[in-house]
């Protein structure tokens, strides 16, 4: 059962981060950046729609370290980007 599970949030996940690039690149504003920003939220909601409501099972509790690296990422993301629009001689 732990296998069908794990196999259905991949697919899940899979199926987020496809469309969702697709959507970005229907839009012309495909970047590196906003693909993994927006895979990142997929990831997340994927995560939670499909927890377990007694029993975590193991592989679930690794996607913890996942989520922190993800989210260490897109604290990254988020200060070059307001390091951009800063003026240069603010900083």
């Amino acid at each position: 059962m732990t296998t069908r599970r794990r196999a259905r949030f991949v697919r899940a996940q899979m199926a987020w981060m496809l469309g969702a690039t697709l959507v970005l690149v229907l839009l012309g504003s495909l970047s590196l950046e906003l693909a993994f920003v927006v895979s990142l939220i997929g990831f997340l909601v994927v995560t939670e729609l499909t927890a377990p409501f007694a029993v975590t099972p193991d592989w679930r509790r690794r996607l913890v370290w996942i989520i922190a690296l993800g989210l260490a990422v897109f604290g990254y993301v988020v200060i070059r980007r307001i390091l951009a629009i800063l003026p240069p001689g603010v900083i």
